[in-house]
């Protein structure tokens, strides 16, 4: 294993509970049902469109652009309270000192991304990051071959590691293999369904026999 591609909303950032609150503040402003942590994690998928309309939202009232800007907004407003999830730096030092590559790839749009990185003090620790180039979270899977490319990352010494089902579908799509964190935005039993290794949190992959 020479290389691992990290998400970041979820894996590396602990944002569940913003990302909660933000939608309910959407919610409650339509007269919708809000939700608590388990049913978001039982609900929220890719692309973000569909986990709105399974919350509730109608699109044939409004266009999905107007929730999903108002979402970034009150969610960056928000992002300072955030923490990033235990042992992140400890994890990302550990690889960094086993002279693995990493980056970052997620469905943030990539200003966002870098911004976001370097407010929690952890851009240093990689080689490139890349989101999207909108805030309309659709897939990472574009991004995530132009980045294998890029920089001429061999897919079969490559883990990318994540919190979602997505996650899982873009690394197979990249060719790569994949770890799934059950503590991020997609409940255990979700993420146990793709068939990839899934460990309780990111300080597990420095017990993990999975790599070395």
């Amino acid at each position: 294993m020479t290389t691992i591609i990290w998400d970041w909303n979820g894996t590396l950032l602990n944002d569940i509970d913003l990302c909660v609150n933000t939608i309910n503040k959407l919610l409650g402003t339509r007269n919708l049902e809000l939700i608590n942590h388990s049913v978001y994690r039982e609900v929220f998928s890719f692309p973000v469109k569909d986990y709105y309309q399974t919350i509730g939202f109608d699109f044939t009232k409004e266009d999905f652009e107007t929730p999903a800007h108002q979402y970034i907004d009150l969610y960056y407003q928000g992002f300072d309270g955030c923490s990033l999830q235990n042992e992140t730096e400890k994890v990302l030092d550990y690889f960094r000192q086993k002279n693995v590559r990493q980056f970052v790839l997620s469905a943030m749009e990539h200003g966002m991304l870098e911004k976001t990185l370097k407010a929690k003090g952890i851009f240093e620790y990689f080689e490139s990051v890349a989101g999207l180039t909108d805030h309309l979270a659709v897939s990472k899977v574009d991004q995530g071959k132009l980045l294998i490319g890029k920089f001429n990352i061999d897919p079969t010494e490559t883990w990318m590691i994540g919190d979602t089902m997505h996650d899982f579908e873009v690394a197979t799509e990249m060719g790569v293999k994949c770890i799934l964190i059950a503590d991020g935005h997609q409940s255990e039993e979700r993420l146990l369904k793709t068939g990839a290794p899934v460990l309780q949190n990111i300080g597990q992959l420095l017990s993990s026999n999975l790599f070395f």
